[in-house]
């Protein structure tokens, strides 16, 4: 593989931001400094994590049992709305702050089988390994680099110019209202593939297990939330139909929060993305910037950064998806020293802020002119 330039000296990032070119030692310093900044993490990991990830799964496991509890209870609005939104919240938890870091490897080093990340199956309509492959493996890899990554707008929205524009994302507000609020099945289907299935890339034979995969576990959820739980209800004589409601009203929170913190880490006004000739003999300093430069943080207390799973910090994620997500609040202080040290924009904003600006990608790129957002 040949050497690639420096960023300075004709491999630019394809969106404008107001960063510093670095040369190529340069950059050989930036990465060391982001490696050691790791290195020192992974050595100091030990009982307080382990200790705070158990006591997310007893969060997890009391807000959805207490949630559901509630419903049992009816229509009185106090205790249905009480147990929705403590079942929503279980919910995400599960999802944001349990699962995803779980499934990174995060605490792969416990060797707790409960925590071990090519094990655990979450709460949700895609299968685990679904995710563990366009989410950890290629979207990790290849972050907001156009072409290979599929996160950058997931095939139905244009959310950068130098996205080719076609006739459907005219739409695309509609498309991202009904995303938002299928969210999970959003995640679930992009692994099927099926715009390549459509292009002839590949066969139905190819789809078909995977098809299968995806099915068995939708009606392995939809089972327990629109089934099991409401059959319950009836045999205990309760409404089948409130703990039938809430069930769905929580998915749709769950749905609702997870699309506003994946679009505002992502695609902000301030985020970049790149050509794919940005790959070749990319180094682990090139890899580095480009997770900077590709992702958005938001400003907020504690509270915030445990209901998004800590992926408030998307840029530390993005730089050290394998270390505990409750460290990045500590590494994101030396993580701004180190991007301003080399000139580069650290994007961080408020969460109405910055998904403020996503709207307005959404809005402009919708239509075939291009400019910037």
């Amino acid at each position: 593989m040949r050497q690639r330039p420096a960023w300075g000296c004709g491999d630019r990032p394809v969106t404008t931001r107001l960063d510093r070119e670095l040369s190529l030692a340069e950059l050989e310093a930036f990465g060391q400094e982001l490696d050691a900044l790791r290195q020192r993490t992974l050595a100091d990991l030990g009982e307080a994590d382990a200790r705070y990830i158990r006591r997310v799964r007893a969060a997890v496991r009391g807000c959805c049992w207490t949630g559901r509890a509630l419903l049992v209870l009816g229509w009185f609005p106090p205790t249905w709305l009480l147990g929705t939104l403590l079942l929503g919240l279980g919910k995400i938890l599960e999802n944001m702050e349990l699962g995803h870091n779980v499934m990174h490897g995060q605490y792969d080093w416990m060797n707790d089988p409960e925590f071990a990340g090519r094990q655990y199956e979450w709460d949700i309509v895609g299968p685990a390994d679904f995710w563990r492959h366009t989410h950890n493996h290629v979207h990790h890899t290849y972050t907001n680099v156009l072409g290979m990554d599929d996160d950058v707008g997931y095939g139905v929205v244009r959310l950068f110019p130098e996205q080719r524009w076609k006739p459907f994302y005219r739409w695309q507000p509609l498309w991202v209202t009904i995303q938002a609020l299928l969210f999970q099945y959003a995640v679930a289907i992009q692994h099927l593939r099926l715009d390549k299935l459509v292009k002839g890339r590949i066969s139905k034979e190819e789809v078909k297990p995977l098809a299968r995969r995806f099915g068995a576990k939708l009606v392995r959820q939809w089972g327990k939330d629109y089934l099991a739980f409401p059959l319950l209800a009836l045999l205990l004589g309760a409404n089948v139909l409130a703990v039938l409601s809430g069930n769905l009203a929580a998915n749709l929170l769950r749905n609702l929060w997870t699309f506003l913190v994946i679009f505002c880490g992502h695609f902000t006004e301030k985020a970049a993305v790149f050509a794919p000739e940005i790959l070749e003999g990319e180094t682990r300093g090139h890899w580095y910037l480009r997770q900077l430069r590709g992702s958005s943080n938001l400003s907020g207390g504690s509270l915030l950064h445990i209901l998004t799973g800590n992926l408030s910090h998307q840029i530390e994620h993005h730089l050290f998806p394998d270390l505990p997500a409750r460290r990045y609040a500590e590494l994101a202080r030396e993580v701004r020293l180190i991007a301003q040290r080399y000139g580069q924009h650290y994007n961080c904003g408020t969460l109405w802020g910055q998904f403020a600006t996503v709207l307005r990608r959404i809005w402009i790129y919708r239509l075939p002119a291009t400019g910037t957002a």
